[in-house]
């Protein structure tokens, strides 16, 4: 790559968009199994990308930085490749994710708010009795959130 071409004339194989990008190469043959990109093949059989696939790569990097699902990221790419978008429908994108947040946050402050009342009731002592593990295991105690709906159950691939 001369460093007088325009980035947005060059073509990049999957090392250099990884450099651009912020992403490793594997998340990026990753998004691509995923079908969220498709990358050019030359001769040899590498991979190379052009300039849209550079921005689409740097959308799903920065996308699932600020938290954005793989299904969300599609959703976004979907938004960007169509002209007909209206910024509105990106807007709403946003404001759906500001509100899952949200209620993770308030899920989280729950979780809190019970690990902190448990360690309360453990008198942390060289005794082998422990408020905590009798809560843990007893169940009486309902626990009165999820974070990520369960998600943390479900395997899902790079998050850079």
């Amino acid at each position: 790559m001369n460093h007088l071409t325009p980035l947005w004339e060059v073509q990049m194989n999957i090392g250099q968009a990884a450099k651009t990008t912020g992403l490793s190469a594997k998340s990026i043959r990753y998004y691509e199994s995923q079908g969220l990109l498709q990358a050019q093949r030359q001769d040899n059989g590498y991979r190379h990308y052009d300039p849209a696939s550079i921005k689409r790569l740097t959308l799903l990097a920065r996308a699932r930085r600020v938290g954005f699902s793989l299904d969300e990221c599609a959703e976004l790419l979907a938004l960007l490749n169509d002209g007909q978008r209206q910024s509105k429908n990106v807007k709403r994108t946003v404001h759906d994710k500001i509100a899952q947040l949200d209620t993770q946050l308030e899920n989280l402050t729950r979780m809190r708010n019970t690990l902190i009342e448990l360690a309360e009731r453990c008198n942390g002592d060289e005794q082998s009795q422990c408020a905590i593990l009798n809560d843990l295991t007893e169940g009486e105690r309902p626990m009165t959130f999820t974070l990520l709906d369960d998600s943390h159950n479900q395997l899902e691939q790079p998050n850079e």
